[in-house]
């Protein structure tokens, strides 16, 4: 939770555009587990048949609209409104499952996602009905982390039959690999540079990679092969706070009251959410 909790304030550190920041961090994640995958899963990748690789194909360019979504949230919005709101990624997934995979919505699910939404106009809409902003442009950038969730949740749909049938490492690299191409492809669509930047940047896009991404995301996916789903999914509500914290300590930036209040209130409803004693 603690490299997870780093990604929002290394994001805020980088001077280059959001959309090369999120490229070079799922390029340099992918990087160190493809020698990996070829060298221990090359026969798993082969049994990948055209109907998995369509799934991949689709949780790849949905992570990536995460990414690039989510790291532009943060030019925009405070730390604390960027990462709670994206952190909402299980109460869409419960509603994606619902809606396309015919899953059944229990009580305690539907009151977490009224709960949670109701937080999430708190926080969208209390500081700017206020007159207490943290951001050049809140409401967008709160916008931009709720698309970023909504994407995280359709990484989750796509590529979930697809996770139980490989290991980790092969599953990730394979989707990362399409999720490093498509945001290659933003970023080229935006004609924005590759190269030329200074080494503190390329300092905090391996930070990116090594942190959030190495130790974060990919040890929470591994946690899942030995801890309960449940477990593994309640302990990600730390990273609003750990990223809250952080925020305040090196970036100088407090939340608003507003925000502090909404947020409690999402995170209780995806608690609810992600409790309901169903594995997702």
């Amino acid at each position: 939770m603690l490299a997870v909790s780093t990604g929002a304030v290394l994001v805020r550190w980088s001077n280059a555009p959001s959309s090369v920041a999120a490229f070079y961090r799922v390029l340099f994640t992918t990087l160190p587990l493809l020698p990996v995958a070829v060298w221990r899963y090359r026969d798993q990748l082969r049994q990948i048949g055209r109907r998995d690789l369509g799934f991949a194909a689709l949780s790849g360019v949905a992570l990536a609209f995460h990414f690039a979504s989510w790291f532009e949230s943060l030019e925009w919005t405070s730390v604390a409104a960027s990462v709670t709101l994206v952190q909402a990624q299980p109460v869409f997934v419960a509603l994606g499952a619902w809606l396309l995979l015919r899953e059944r919505v229990t009580r305690r699910i539907a009151v977490g996602i009224g709960i949670a939404v109701s937080g999430i106009a708190a926080m969208s809409l209390g500081d700017f009905l206020g007159g207490v902003l943290v951001g050049p442009a809140p409401l967008y950038g709160n916008a931009l982390a709720l698309f970023g969730a909504v994407m995280a949740a359709g990484y989750v749909l796509a590529g979930r039959s697809l996770r139980q049938r490989l290991a980790l490492v092969p599953y990730v690299v394979v989707v990362y690999g399409v999720c490093t191409v498509s945001l290659l492809a933003v970023v080229l669509t935006q004609g924005e540079p590759l190269s030329g930047y200074p080494p503190r940047e390329w300092a905090v896009f391996v930070g990116l990679a090594v942190g959030p991404g190495l130790f974060g995301h990919t040890v929470i996916n591994w946690a899942l092969g030995y801890l309960d789903s449940s477990v593994v999914s309640v302990s990600l509500l730390g990273e609003p706070v750990g990223a809250t914290v952080l925020a305040l300590a090196l970036l100088g930036e407090a939340p608003t009251q507003f925000t502090v209040v909404g947020g409690i209130v999402v995170l209780a409803g995806i608690y609810l959410t992600m409790t309901d004693g169903r594995d997702r």
